[in-house]
């Protein structure tokens, strides 16, 4: 009794995979190199396939549902030993289940910046990240061309060894689109489809299928960057030379405030002397035009709010360092002068 319970507990007669993770694509049943029972029950899940080999050789594949494993239920098993029907003993054989279902959130990124052709900039190095989904179609094909012989194998195996091959496709998959870096963070689902079947072409000889493939985020050299920005600043203040103009001197302006004896200060006291110059020259152009209009041209009259704006403007340039008290005064009493 001893010796054919023995036996009996060496042939496997139950074989079936309850998934303990959620990143496991392949795995070996552990047989042990005992022998399956010629009438053991195979049970295979939704969303696994079962395969099975014989030295080495792929064999039978069985869907999900529970099956017999009789000369019946593995024709090809059976044509590789050359059983007959009636066939009693067990049989030595491996087992893999493969998962079906649909694995997502894996990472690709491009990790040294690609060279792009773009209209905008005409070359420009872009670096981009993002996610894919996959899932296998061919489990025959993706344990023949991929997995090998393994016990296990796992989607983040598959992630790492994608990773080399998606950069460089994602670079032609890009210059194919012909999407300018300008448009990119607003077509990011539809840079996505369109790459899509591009890089499918270097996973389908592996038996799997990218169901979606995601640009989550590109990111521009720093020139270009600053680039872009002043265009955007460009664009608000639109075509009028003058207001962008202003515009960047006030944000010198504020910035030397920001950083007081720094370098900025005295860029910004230059830029600030600048104005006041700009605006005490154009007093001095105001004066000499009604000294060279003719007498009968009648001079344009300041008003009193004029003037009180005028030494206003004076005495911010004043606080800000920019004039002098003595050019101050000076300038002061003659605005004075004129009320």
């Amino acid at each position: 009794m001893g010796l054919f319970k023995f036996i009996k507990d060496e042939l496997i007669e139950v074989i079936d995979w309850v998934e303990s993770g959620g990143d496991t694509i392949l795995w070996k049943f552990p047989d042990k190199d005992c022998n399956i029972k010629y009438g053991a029950q195979l049970t295979v899940r939704e969303s696994q396939v079962a395969i099975m080999l014989d030295e080495g050789k792929f064999a039978d594949t069985y869907q999900p549902g529970m099956h017999t494993l009789i000369t019946d239920n593995m024709p090809l098993m059976t044509s590789l030993r050359n059983w007959k029907t009636g066939f009693k003993s067990p049989f030595l054989a491996d087992v893999y289940f493969v998962s079906t279902r649909q694995f997502t959130n894996l990472k690709w990124g491009t990790p040294n910046p690609i060279i792009l052709r773009d209209p905008e900039f005409k070359q420009v190095r872009v670096k981009a990240f993002g996610t894919y989904f996959i899932q296998v179609k061919d489990p025959k094909k993706m344990f023949t061309s991929f997995a090998g012989t393994g016990k296990q194998l796992s989607v983040r195996d598959i992630e790492a060894r994608m990773r080399d091959i998606i950069a460089p496709k994602f670079a032609e998959a890009l210059a194919e689109a012909q999407v300018s870096v300008l448009d990119m963070a607003s077509n990011y689902t539809e840079l996505g489809d369109k790459i899509r079947p591009i890089i499918q072409a270097e996973f389908e000889p592996f038996g799997i299928e990218l169901t979606k493939f995601q640009v989550t985020s590109t990111s521009l050299p720093k020139e270009v960057e600053e680039f872009y920005d002043k265009m955007t600043n460009m664009n608000m203040v639109g075509d009028d030379m003058a207001k962008f103009t202003q515009f960047q001197s006030a944000n010198a302006i504020e910035a030397a405030a920001s950083n007081p004896g720094g370098a900025g200060e005295g860029i910004g006291v230059g830029i600030g002397m600048g104005l006041g110059n700009n605006m005490m020259n154009q007093m001095a152009n105001q004066q000499q035009q009604a000294q060279n209009q003719a007498p009968a041209a009648a001079p344009q009259a300041e008003t009193k709010q004029d003037i009180m704006n005028m030494l206003k403007d004076l005495g911010g340039l004043k606080e800000a360092g920019i004039l002098t008290q003595k050019e101050f005064d000076a300038k002061k009493k003659e605005l004075l002068a004129r009320l």
